[in-house]
């Protein structure tokens, strides 16, 4: 439970402190670093729900989740990421989206880049990871990532 300095949405709990299940003995640095991946697969699960609760989706439409960042650049992450959300997971040819946006401002400014919708035209998909993992499996997987929230928050 990555909650060094609280849990932001859709939790709200600013006293939560990170925690560690699950260790057994067969426990090493590879389970920890995999447990911190997924964290952020489970995570991004809470606030997609919590959108769509604010915003339910236009005649059930599916989620189609756009990544960008140096995380995605694992492909093992952004699989389990599309497992656990069951939505499709696109990660575009440029990684690091924010950087190319600075820039795209910057090129702007100076009259080089292309209006918005040209350059939002120039996306490119590399790779759209597919959900596989059994629905059984994900809700199990789910339920104990939520067992770890209660166990974490200090309020109920």
């Amino acid at each position: 439970m990555p909650a060094f300095v609280g849990l932001g949405a859709p939790y709200w709990d600013a006293q939560a402190r990170a925690a560690i299940f699950g260790l057994t003995r067969n426990s090493g640095p590879s389970e920890l670093a995999r447990a911190a991946l997924e964290a952020v697969g489970y995570q991004t699960r809470d606030l997609l729900a919590a959108m769509h609760a604010d915003w339910p989706m236009a005649g059930g439409a599916a989620t189609v989740l756009r990544v960008d960042g140096g995380m995605t650049a694992s492909a093992v992450t952004m699989q389990f990421l599309a497992d656990i959300l069951a939505s499709p997971v696109d990660r575009p040819v440029v990684m690091e989206t924010t950087a190319l946006g600075a820039a795209y401002l910057a090129g702007r400014a100076a009259g080089l880049c292309p209006d918005l919708d040209g350059f939002a035209a120039q996306w490119r998909l590399d790779c759209r990871f597919q959900p596989h993992m059994d629905a059984s499996q994900r809700e199990r997987k789910y339920s104990g990532w939520q067992d770890a929230v209660r166990r974490t928050l200090t309020h109920a």
